[in-house]
């Protein structure tokens, strides 16, 4: 079974095969919004998959399910991925985005991005989701100049 090499949560991502990734906010942890329920427009599940040369060329099943605090899902989608390659003996590792549009969030509380590779729990991203009073205010900076 692949191994993750890395997953995380970010404003954007966007992967060309073969090549680097690109991500914007990168390491999303928190969600506001202003009342509940409210929609976050977008999210990106970023995931690289370690594979070795055994487990190239084979699909493997790549899924995930955003659950919230009472353990309710609130989105999940399964996909088969496959990572063609030479025979080189080299692991390889294949990054996939996976764009999540109008997130419906109905409570406040720690939500989680559950990822499965192959139909197990390999990884569980926290989502920790609050209202937007709930949000603590900046720290005041000192002042330096009078």
């Amino acid at each position: 079974m692949p191994d993750l090499e890395y997953a995380f949560l970010a404003d954007a991502a966007e992967v060309q095969p073969g090549s680097k990734f690109h991500v914007l906010g990168g390491g999303v942890t928190r969600l506001a919004g202003p009342a509940f329920p409210f929609v976050h427009p977008h999210l990106a599940v970023v995931v690289g998959l370690r594979l070795t040369s055994v487990e190239r060329n084979r699909e493997h099943e790549l899924g995930f399910i955003v659950t919230a605090p009472d353990g309710a899902e609130v989105a999940s989608a399964t996909g088969r991925v496959v990572s063609h390659g030479s025979g080189d003996a080299n692991d390889v590792v294949l990054t996939i985005a996976i764009d999540l549009w109008n997130l419906t969030l109905k409570a406040a509380g720690e939500h989680a991005v559950r990822i499965t590779i192959d139909g197990s729990e390999r990884k569980r991203l926290p989502l920790i989701v609050t209202g937007a009073r709930e949000m603590s205010a900046p720290e005041p900076q000192p002042k330096y100049l009078t």
